[in-house]
């Protein structure tokens, strides 16, 4: 082995040599992503045309075999005439095809705004090309050229006349460079349509000749339009009725394009572009935009006092569900890498930061509607978070193999260890209590009592929440744990039945304890799992038939029916520890004749849950105010 380091060590790579050596530096690597990188390339140099307002059309074309692509602009056509700069006497078409760092970007006359500064792009897709052909139309003329792995074959020639000017760059990728030299037609079609998205008015048409089909991309409403048809279907329910949108345009700072809103989902959909280029790892302009959002977002809270008492909000409360995207444009992006996925300037930040947070607040200011929807949004993912961390920290869940330890005394177990079977009936009081676990079926039906009305888990904090014994009992029971521990596959019983007496006592207890569920054991009620038992509140003898009625309207609908029929004998249940529990079983219990809610919510309905929640169910009592005073009118009778 030689340890010297001498000079004759040191190795000089001329002309392109670099890019075919080390392609990964330019584009990433030679698997898929770096293939389609040189389309991007190409791609992106025609809309900086369309940018600057020198082209209105792009045609790309996938040539038959799928191992092919052109890229056809109307703009004006590279220059072929000899560069005064270079001394071999060179045409400028083959100086930017050839050369490094060559091109029209690295001063603002040429270009005003443009995604590719290194003046690198063509470069790279000729010296990673086996055949690359060039066609420019200029001044009525048409040129031609061809190249072999980056070497031209000849000089530039004229090849006949032309209409228009543009720019056609044609090539094949080298097969000794990249391991699979196969176009994904799909992906090219979608990243040609975002270009749309971004550019208003911009007509991208992308031809697929294997598969014989033809498509044409145009959108006028720009990144609104972007937001509503690309990013919102996905399965992310907005939660207001409107997109905001921003536009700002600085000479000296440059201008954006900005549209999100906030929708049901869990995650963050931010999608960023600089100058018409995705940014897929963020960069300054992302982070300004973060910044201005929470800023705005908290102003608006803070000003007016909507945050419920012991709900403590967190940036990432904020920006859950967030969907949107912002295009950017700057004179002079500083990108990290070739590969130009993460914007490095620093001013951005503070540009586009100071743009957006008044705009966003005063926005909010003005539709206090779709503020109060946003921040409700935000309030539920605030308390979600909260309730999994306290959930962590105060409950450990049970797990199905010990399925008789740690359990509630009080709990009267089945003896069948299969969910799918089982059921836990939440029963309200121990002389219920003690009806049910008399008149149960033992195998399958497990009864656990509660002591009068549960803790309000709407108005406690997650401490509070936590110590209540009732409450940790049910947990305990249902061995499945909560929040980040929750996990389904330990659920003790497929159904959790909420079984309270039918009058205005036993709806509160069920409404409580639907809050618990609703708060802190949501996947139960997403998963169905949860139901309301409907007991009888009366039983009706006519002779020897007896009839069951849940409520007074059912019970004077059925005695008016049977009155015909001879002696109308009523009683009245004042609890369900009133009922034999042979009686319990038969119109309560049996599969075969109770009646049972289950408990959901579609999606289209989760934000009037939160709301319905919150205001009924909360510290502010001037919402069940006004709830009562505005339908008090509908109450005929109260149960006192």
């Amino acid at each position: 082995m030689n340890t010297r380091y001498t000079a004759e060590d040191i190795t000089i790579l001329e002309g392109l040599e670099p890019v075919r050596k080390r392609p990964g530096m330019y584009i990433g690597g030679v698997g898929k992503a770096g293939l389609h990188h040189l389309v991007w390339e190409l791609v992106d140099n025609a809309v900086d045309e369309a940018i600057n307002g020198h082209a209105t059309s792009i045609l790309v074309t996938l040539h038959e075999g799928g191992q092919a692509v052109s890229v056809e602009d109307n703009g004006r056509g590279i220059p072929v005439e000899r560069h005064p700069k270079d001394k071999e006497g060179r045409s400028t078409l083959e100086v930017i095809l050839t050369t490094l760092h060559a091109g029209g970007k690295f001063d603002h006359g040429a270009y005003k705004t443009a995604g590719g500064l290194h003046g690198v792009g063509s470069s790279v897709v000729n010296a990673l090309s086996s055949k690359l052909v060039a066609r420019i139309k200029r001044e009525g003329q048409t040129w031609e050229q061809t190249y072999k792995r980056g070497k031209p074959l000849g000089p530039v020639k004229p090849v006949g006349p032309a209409r228009g000017s543009g720019t056609t760059i044609y090539f094949e990728p080298d097969e000794k460079i990249f391991e699979k030299v196969e176009f994904d037609a799909e992906l090219i079609a979608t990243r040609l349509e975002v270009k749309t998205y971004l550019n208003r008015g911009l007509r991208i048409v992308f031809k697929d000749e294997s598969a014989g089909t033809r498509k044409e991309f145009q959108h006028q409403g720009g990144i609104v339009e972007y937001v509503e048809q690309v990013l919102i279907p996905r399965d992310r329910r907005p939660v207001i009725d409107r997109i905001y949108s921003l536009e700002r345009d600085d000479d000296k700072e440059g201008r954006f394009e900005l549209a999100l809103t906030w929708t049901e989902a869990t995650d963050v959909a931010l999608h960023t572009f600089v100058n018409g280029i995705p940014t897929a790892d963020g960069g300054t302009h992302e982070a300004g935009l973060r910044d201005a959002i929470g800023r705005a977002v908290r102003e608006y809270i803070d000003t007016h006092d909507v945050l419920p008492r012991g709900v403590a909000v967190t940036p990432e409360d904020i920006r859950e569900g967030l969907t949107g995207a912002l295009n950017l444009f700057v004179h002079e992006p500083q990108f990290q890498g070739q590969t130009k996925e993460k914007l490095n300037n620093p001013e951005v930040r503070g540009f586009i930061s100071a743009a957006v947070k008044p705009a966003l607040e005063t926005f909010l200011n003005q539709n206090q509607t779709v503020a109060h929807s946003i921040v409700a949004r935000i309030i539920q993912s605030a308390r979600a978070r909260q309730a999994s961390r306290a959930a962590v920290a105060a409950v450990k869940r049970k797990s199905p193999v010990s399925h008789r330890l740690n359990l509630p005394g009080k709990l009267a177990d089945c003896t069948s260890t299969d969910p799918a079977e089982s059921e836990l009936f939440l029963v309200e009081g121990d002389s219920a209590g003690g009806s049910a676990k008399q008149g149960r079926n033992r195998e399958t039906q497990a009864i656990l009592p509660l002591r009068g009305k549960v803790l309000n888990a709407e108005q406690a904090n997650d401490r509070k929440v936590f110590a209540n014994q009732e409450l940790t009992d049910i947990v305990s029971a249902l061995g499945c744990g909560l929040g980040k521990d929750f996990d389904q596959s330990r659920l003790r019983y497929g159904k959790v039945i909420l079984l309270m007496d039918a009058d205005s006592d036993g709806h509160h207890i069920a409404t409580l304890l639907l809050t618990f569920f609703y708060r802190y054991l949501r996947p139960l009620v997403d998963g169905g799992h949860v139901f309301i038992a409907r007991p009888p509140l009366y039983r009706i003898d006519v002779g020897k038939e007896t009839y069951w009625a849940a409520d007074d309207r059912q019970k004077d609908k059925l005695v008016k029916k049977l009155g015909k029929k001879g002696k109308v004998e009523i009683q009245r249940f004042k609890g369900l520890g009133e009922m034999p529990p042979a009686t319990l079983f038969k119109t309560t219990l049996d599969p075969d004749h109770r009646r049972l809610y289950r408990v959901q919510v579609a999606d289209e309905d989760r934000l009037v849950t939160e709301n319905v929640i919150t205001e009924l169910m909360g510290r502010d009592s001037q919402a069940r105010f006004e709830f009562v005073t505005t339908w008090a009118h509908e109450v005929d009778e109260l149960d006192i």
